[in-house]
């Protein structure tokens, strides 16, 4: 794991051992990333592994048993649930519980957990339903990212509680976005220390990316990045939870182009928020 190359020495070695302060994922997490990698392996594969791991298993049985995908008839059944949702599906869903396990409810900051849960769970609900607006688009993944966008806001507050309550109050007097006034005070931003732990964690390429370059000249033309780049600022503009500030950025032009309009223009077609935001209580089941 490697921090930011733009940041110092000094800095980046503080912030590797910050990151690797952080949780570990559970053996059978780990096992589940390994096997999915294996193009020879099977379903009853996968079942054996997370069938050791009780928590996993309730919560994956929880999820596809929630209206989030309203199937007609209940899935009791682990090995139902894992020929149903597939491998990727199963995989980012046990990365998504491993990680919401790792997440501490306080931090010597005093940032506010519960309103900062709220946030990533109404832009990872956003980001899923913008991603059907997009052909090369995963519903999956972009509700993955969504959920964890903002997680190196939690490692920063844990490992730098000063620095980070002075970004936040400059963030809000001045009206700029967190990651500015992170990189300021602290010289680095969230979205940086982000990625590093998500590649601790071992996530897929494309949603460490979608973490790391979520701001600002940084931000990646891909489809991922496009609807969690979009659905955090929809989150931000309806002060759907608290993400440290409420400073909203425009849509660069190509992500206007891939979703086909402003900000705005995706606010009024996404029409009624509530059954989109239904969706996100997946994220309270994890």
């Amino acid at each position: 794991m490697e921090a930011d190359v733009s940041i110092s020495t000094i800095l980046a070695q503080k912030l590797v051992l910050a990151v690797e302060a952080m949780p570990a994922f559970p053996e059978s997490v780990r096992k589940v990333l390994i096997l999915t990698q294996d193009i020879n392996c099977t379903p009853k594969d996968l079942v054996q592994v997370i069938g050791k791991d009780p928590v996993v298993t309730v919560r994956i049985l929880r999820i596809v048993n929630s209206s989030y995908y309203s199937l007609p008839k209940k899935i009791s059944s682990l090995d139902h649930a894992v020929v149903y949702l597939g491998f990727n599906t199963i995989k980012n869903l046990a990365l998504a519980i491993a990680a919401m396990g790792a997440l501490p409810q306080k931090n010597p900051a005093g940032f506010e957990v519960q309103p900062y849960l709220q946030h990533c769970l109404s832009t990872a609900g956003i980001a899923k339903h913008l991603a059907f607006r997009v052909p090369d688009a995963d519903p999956v993944d972009c509700f993955i990212a969504g959920l964890l966008h903002d997680f190196g806001k939690i490692v920063l507050a844990q490992f730098k509680p000063v620095e980070f309550r002075i970004a936040l109050r400059l963030s809000q007097e001045q009206g700029e976005s967190l990651h500015i006034a992170l990189r300021k005070i602290i010289g680095v931003d969230h979205a940086t220390v982000g990625a590093m732990l998500v590649e601790k964690w071992q996530f897929p390429t494309q949603l460490t990316e979608a973490i790391r370059y979520q701001h600002g000249p940084e931000l990646r033309d891909t489809s991922l990045c496009a609807c969690v780049f979009a659905a955090n600022q929809i989150s931000k503009q309806l002060e759907l939870g608290f993400a440290g500030n409420t400073h909203v950025e425009e849509l660069p032009d190509f992500v206007q182009q891939r979703l086909g309009g402003s900000l705005e223009d995706l606010v009024l077609a996404l029409g009624n928020m509530r059954s989109m935001l239904e969706d996100a209580h997946i994220g309270s089941l994890l």
